[in-house]
Order: structure tokens, then C-alpha cells, then sequence
């Protein structure tokens, strides 16, 4: 006993080697105890996860399971250090690093709970509002900022710098930075902009200058689209901003002009009832709205019709289903009764006896205008 009591007890620090035992095994404990509970938290959060149904106690656990491994260790220290008598600026500086590494876990924390609830509200607006899809990104990118903001501030504050003086300085340098950085603010208030006044949303078909897409992102910098030809298309929000864009996922209906010609040899009686034919065609197809139908003009080698209809729906390819339709019933009329579609061609009429000579000038003046044409 003499023995093991000569060992333990040398002074170290203000501490006996026995205290110092003591609080290793203290600190040792607790480590391996929040570890082993961080893999059980972690291990029932992926449990979950898996499952389509969204549990209420599955974003505490995810927020939970993101704990770090620094944190736990420094917690760990510090538990041990209270078994320890320490001089009061060693108890300050232990007292300072935990409480900096729990700031800091807790804006991890605060970043998780905020992004997963964010994820969870975007899975089930998707459906109902694809809007809010954009507008959540940007509330995240906000929440993120703001609460690592915080983090920062209270961190210098508790390593004993003056924030005001900070503050203030900041408040002048921002104004360079502003300057400096005027592009990407700019597109951060045009995010801000899309965001509050919806222009277009997740899965919008939009036309910007020779640019046609869906929408598939809305970012704080930049917006993606994914074109009809398959590339992804990146444009800054300010430029999407001061373009003028063409939203068709808004479009309500379609307006759709027909122009047919006829040829001169189309009896009177038939040119009248080509307008009659034309609406009930179009009055036959489903999504349709018929307008009006005349016979417009006289051209210089046809009678040529105008019809005006729309297609009640925003479906490019119900419109065009609609137009062939017509189109193909409209030959098969036109096959039945006789009417010829109008072709260009030239006519040259000869009222008097000409001689060899003037025939073939006219025959060369002729080859020779079709062969300019």
C-alpha cells in the first residue's frame, strides 16, 4: 500500500497522479459512451431513411447523428477536466474551447435541421407548388448564412474581440466589397427577385432570347436549364432578369392560322363551302375553338383562305396532332369533291397569229425568266 500510495501520490499541475487517473478515466468514459450512443442514433436515423414514410422523430435523429467526432472528443476533455483543481486561466481557456466547439456543433445542428426541413417541405410541394422549389433554395442559402454568421460573431466574442468596433468597421469595408462584387450581388438579388415575383419555376418551358429549356434549378448565382436538344444551359439570374423570356408552361391556349390555296378552276360554289368545311373539321377535334374562316384574297395564281382556331391546351404535341388531323381530312375533301390545291405557275396566252421568229423570242424570254426563278 506504501508503495502504490508513493506513486500516485506526486503532485502535477496542482493534481495528484491519482486525480489525474481519474479524470482520464472520466474523459475516456464519456468519449466511448457518446460514441457508441452516436451509433446507435446513426444506425436507426439510416433505418428510417430508407422507408418512403417520412417519421417525425427522423429529423432529430438526423440533425443528432451529425454530431462530430472533434466535438465529442473536446466534451469528453472537458468533463474530465472537472475532476481536476486547475490555476483559473487554465479553467478559463478549457471553459472557452468547449463552449467555441458548441457554438460551432450547434451551427451544424442549425444547418442540418434547416436543410433537411427544407428538403422534406420541397418533396411535398413538388407536386402542389413547384415555385416553392425555388423559393426554399434560396431560404436555405439565407438560413445558412445567417446562423454561421452568428456562429463567427459569437466565436470572436468569446475569444475577448471587441464586435462593435467590428461591426462598424465591416459596415465601411462593405461598401468596397459591394463594388467589388456588384455581378454576384447582382445576382443575388435577382435570385431574390425570382423568388418573390415567380416569373418561372421548376419545370417551366421557357424561351430566353435563342435559348429553348426546363427549367431544372434555381440557384443564388445562376439558374439551369436543360435544352430540347439535351444540354444543360447556365445563365446568371441578372441576365435572366433584364431578358425578356417566354414562359409556354403558362401558355392557356394556342392560336393557330391556316392558310390553304386553291386553284382559279375551283367553281364558285365549292369556294363557298370550303370555309363551312374548315370549321366543321376543326369543331370535329377535341381542345379546339374555332374562330373564323374567309376566303382572304385573290393571289396571283390561287384563291387563298384564312382560318383562324385555338387550341384550348398548352400541349405542343395535342396541337399539332390537331393540325395534322385537320390537314389530312381537309385532302381527303378536297380528293372527293374535285379541288385542287394551287400550285405556282405561269401562264402565257398568245391572242394573235405571231410569226416563227416572235414565238421563239417569247419561248427564250420565258426560258429565261424560269431559269432566274
Amino acid at each position: 500500500m506504501n508503495e502504490m500510495k508513493q506513486i500516485l501520490d506526486p503532485i502535477f499541475f496542482g493534481n495528484s497522479l491519482w486525480q489525474w487517473t481519474i479524470a482520464g478515466l472520466i474523459a475516456i468514459g464519456v468519449f466511448v459512451v457518446l460514441i457508441f450512443v452516436r451509433g446507435l442514433i446513426r444506425k436507426q436515423y439510416e433505418k428510417l431513411a430508407q422507408t418512403p414514410h417520412k417519421e417525425l422523430i427522423e429529423l432529430p435523429l438526423q440533425v443528432v447523428s451529425r454530431t462530430t467526432t472533434l466535438f465529442i472528443l473536446i466534451a469528453s476533455l472537458f468533463a474530465g477536466v472537472q475532476a481536476l483543481v486547475l490555476p483559473p486561466k487554465l479553467t478559463t481557456l478549457a471553459m472557452t474551447v468547449f463552449t467555441i466547439a458548441a457554438f460551432w456543433q450547434a451551427g451544424l445542428w442549425g444547418t442540418t435541421f434547416v436543410l433537411a426541413s427544407l428538403q422534406r417541405r420541397a418533396e411535398r410541394e413538388m407536386a402542389v407548388d413547384r415555385a416553392a422549389v425555388g423559393t426554399l433554395g434560396i431560404i436555405g442559402f439565407i438560413a445558412r448564412v445567417t446562423i454561421w454568421a452568428f456562429v463567427l460573431l459569437l466565436t470572436l466574442d468569446n475569444l475577448g474581440i471587441e464586435i462593435k468596433p467590428l461591426l462598424a468597421g465591416l459596415g465601411i469595408g462593405g461598401v468596397a466589397v459591394a463594388l467589388a462584387l456588384q455581378n454576384v450581388l447582382g445576382d443575388l438579388f435577382a435570385s431574390l427577385a425570382i423568388t418573390l415575383d415567380r416569373p418561372f419555376v421548376v419545370g417551366d418551358a421557357v424561351a430566353v432570347d435563342d435559348f429553348n429549356g426546363t427549367v431544372e434549378y434555381i440557384g443564388v448565382k445562376s439558374t439551369r436549364l436543360r435544352s430540347i436538344n439535351g444540354e444543360q444551359i447556365i445563365m446568371p439570374n441578372a441576365n435572366l432578369m433584364s431578358a425578356r423570356m417566354r414562359n409556354w408552361s403558362r401558355l392557356r391556349e394556342r392560336r393557330v392560322v391556316l392558310n390553304i390555296s386553291v386553284g382559279f378552276e375551283t367553281p364558285a360554289a365549292k369556294l363557298a363551302n370550303i370555309p363551312k368545311l374548315l370549321r366543321s373539321l376543326i369543331e370535329e377535334q377535341q381542345d379546339t375553338r374555332f374562330d373564323r374562316g374567309h376566303l382572304a384574297k385573290i393571289g396571283p395564281a390561287s384563291f387563298d383562305f384564312e382560318v383562324v382556331y385555338f387550341v384550348t391546351t398548352a400541349d405542343y404535341g395535342r396541337h399539332m396532332d390537331i393540325q395534322q388531323t385537320v390537314i389530312l381530312k381537309l385532302l381527303e375533301a378536297f380528293e372527293r369533291d374535285g379541288i385542287e390545291i394551287a400550285e405556282p405557275t405561269r401562264r402565257v396566252v398568245l391572242e394573235a397569229p405571231w410569226t416563227s421568229a416572235a414565238l421563239e423570242s417569247v419561248s427564250k424570254q420565258v426560258t429565261d425568266q424560269g431559269s432566274k426563278a
